[in-house]
């Protein structure tokens, strides 16, 4: 998995979850159950995360300049624009080359480039503690409620 795949599994489905959301709140407006929205928001709110999360792994990965790896983050508020950004950046090489921290490759130099060494040893487990933060992060904003005040 290199890190331009990784970043566009999750700019397409992001970009996908977009559609589902508006798709239903849609089906809310002309009467359809409105659990509908509740489970595509659910959806979008976790893949929302799970990209954020993949943009600032590959941001690091792939040196980007600050104001790239912020328009990459800020692209997840922006319906459909996560996947017009991830073919830009693709388009301008922004997204060539593999896991320069991984095993047998460079020596991390900061902090953080040290925390993704040890992710790129320990894939397995760190799919594992980022899903259970993500679930955690998620759950949090469930029991907070959406952002858009529920019509009574």
């Amino acid at each position: 998995m290199t890190p331009r795949r990784l970043f566009r599994i999750f700019a397409l489905a992001e970009f996908i979850t977009w559609a589902l959301l508006i798709t239903g709140l849609i089906l809310r407006a002309v009467g359809v159950d409105p659990v509908v929205t509740v489970i595509t928001g659910g959806v979008h709110g976790f893949i929302f995360l799970c990209y954020g999360v993949v943009t600032v792994f590959v941001w690091v990965n792939q040196r980007w300049k600050f104001y790239v790896g912020f328009i990459g983050l800020i692209t997840t508020i922006v319906p459909f624009a996560t996947l017009p950004f991830e073919l830009i950046a693709d388009r301008k090489g922004l997204l060539a080359g593999d896991w320069r921290l991984a095993p047998d490759a460079e020596t991390p130099r900061n902090w953080v480039e040290h925390i993704q060494a040890w992710i790129l040893r320990h894939v397995g487990l760190s799919v594992a503690l980022g899903l259970i933060g993500v679930i955690a992060v998620f759950t949090v904003l469930l029991i907070l409620g959406p952002p858009v005040p529920r019509e009574s």
